[in-house]
Formats: C-alpha cells, sequence, structure tokens
C-alpha cells in the first residue's frame, strides 16, 4: 500500500549506519589505555539520543552539535531556549587557532536541570550538564548549537574549546585527502579498507613530524596543504548570571 513516509536519502542511510560504528569506535577507545576525557561530533551524531546516553553511561565528557530544532532540557527546541538569553550571556570566545589566527565567536552557554539516572552517584552531583550556542561575528544569524556534558569543574572555556577541536580533526582529513589520498581508495571488504586508512594517517602522520622539525631548525616547510596549526542560567522564572572563574588555557603538547 503506499505510504507517506519520505524516501530514505543516501545520506539518511550512511548516517543510519554510521551512528553505530562511531559508538563502537568510543567504546573501543574507551577499554584501550589511552586518556579519552571528551568526545565531539557534528549534529548527525548529537542528534542521536542513543549516542548521548552511551557516552553518559562510559562517564566520558562531550560536547556534541546537535541541530536548532533539538529538544533538550532547557525548553521543546535549543533554538528557543537561546532567544531568551540576556544580551550580557553572549561572551567573546576562542575555539582555537584557526588558518587566520583565532577563530573567535560570541558564546552563551547555559547549564541544564541534572538527570537522576545519569548525573549522580551514590546520590551525589558527578556531572553537569550544558546547552552552549555560538554566533558567528560577521553573520549574527548563524548560530550553531551544542549539548555539553562535563565534570562539575569544567569550565565554559574548556568546553568552547572541546567544540572547536572539530575544526583541527577536519582540517587534518582533509590534509590526509590531499596530501596522502586518504580517500582514494577502490576496496570492497573492511580489511583491505583498514589497511588503506591506517597506511594513509601513517604517512600523514610522517609528514606533519617532518614538517614540525624542519620549522625547529629554521628549514624550509615540508609543502603542505593545511595551515599550522557571565554565564546564566534559569531559576524560577527569571535568569541568574554567573561569573566563574575562568583559567588560562593550558597548552597542549
Amino acid at each position: 500500500m503506499p505510504t507517506s513516509r519520505r524516501p530514505r536519502s543516501t545520506a539518511d542511510y550512511s548516517h543510519h549506519h554510521e551512528r553505530p560504528l562511531a559508538a563502537t569506535i568510543v567504546r573501543r577507545a574507551l577499554a584501550s589505555p589511552l586518556p579519552i576525557a571528551w568526545v565531539t561530533a557534528d549534529a548527525a551524531y548529537g542528534q542521536d539520543n542513543r549516542f548521548r546516553r552511551m557516552l553518559e553511561t562510559s562517564g566520558v565528557g562531550y560536547v556534541l552539535a546537535v541541530p536548532k530544532s533539538q529538544f533538550s532540557l532547557a525548553g521543546p527546541r535549543i533554538d528557543k531556549a537561546f532567544e531568551q538569553a540576556p544580551a550580557q550571556a553572549w561572551e567573546r570566545r576562542s575555539c582555537g587557532a584557526g588558518a587566520k589566527g583565532q577563530r573567535e565567536y560570541d558564546w552563551a552557554a547555559v547549564q541544564l536541570r541534572p538527570v537522576d539516572e545519569y548525573d549522580y552517584q551514590d546520590g551525589v552531583l558527578i556531572r553537569r550538564r550544558w546547552a552552549l550556542a555560538r554566533r558567528s561575528l560577521s553573520r549574527p544569524d548563524e548560530i550553531a548549537y551544542y549539548l555539553g556534558y562535563a565534570p562539575l569543574d569544567a569550565t565554559v572555556d574548556q568546553l568552547v574549546r572541546v567544540a572547536g577541536a572539530r575544526w583541527a580533526i577536519e582540517e587534518c582529513f582533509q590534509a590526509a585527502k590531499n596530501e596522502c589520498g586518504l580517500d582514494e581508495y577502490e576496496v570492497r571488504r573492511y580489511v583491505g579498507w583498514y589497511r588503506h586508512i591506517t597506511l594513509a594517517m601513517l604517512a600523514h602522520a610522517f609528514l606533519a613530524v617532518m614538517s614540525t622539525r624542519a620549522a625547529e631548525k629554521g628549514d624550509p616547510p615540508v609543502r603542505r596543504s593545511w595551515p599550522s596549526s557571565s554565564l546564566w542560567r534559569k531559576c524560577g522564572d527569571s535568569w541568574q548570571l554567573v561569573h566563574p572563574a575562568i583559567p588560562a588555557p593550558t597548552p597542549m603538547r
């Protein structure tokens, strides 16, 4: 019989199968000896309630992009929640270095009410939920939204830096595609794909190390196609501004 359901697009099919794979990758990483504290991802994953719950039960923090229509503990839609934010809630912050210096946006962040099942341990609050919005300086109507899940001592600057880490990751993948053929494979089985991806990323890591060593010696750099690399919350029927002490960013090693 005819149905009113719209056909599933290629993108829908891809995301439907990528999310379980992403969850498997995250679980494998958390089971390794690596000191993993945060997960970040785009809205295709951030809007998946099961993916977020998996991270929460694993005890890892996250800052995940979500669409503006995302339901959150802040209200029926995350964009409507931030429409109520006072002007003082928006603060200019850098989410990391970019191709042309610091990537600055106006950010607003609000703490959300906790969920007993996931945010408490033995009756003690151990995690805090956040909603964040990032507004473009040149195009103020362009606003991106995020949901966060973090330790109690996490600052807004930390959440912003985690959200901004995706830029470096995406640049890394693009550079590996341009320089090492990361996406130039014709395989039919997982083993062949895995070998190609591993070798391409190894070659890209080699180029990154050589470029860094050349810069330290003052030699001409290895050719690269990518660049070197106040708060508010609702209390009852009113908004309360919070101004926590925000420590200086710690340089990454």
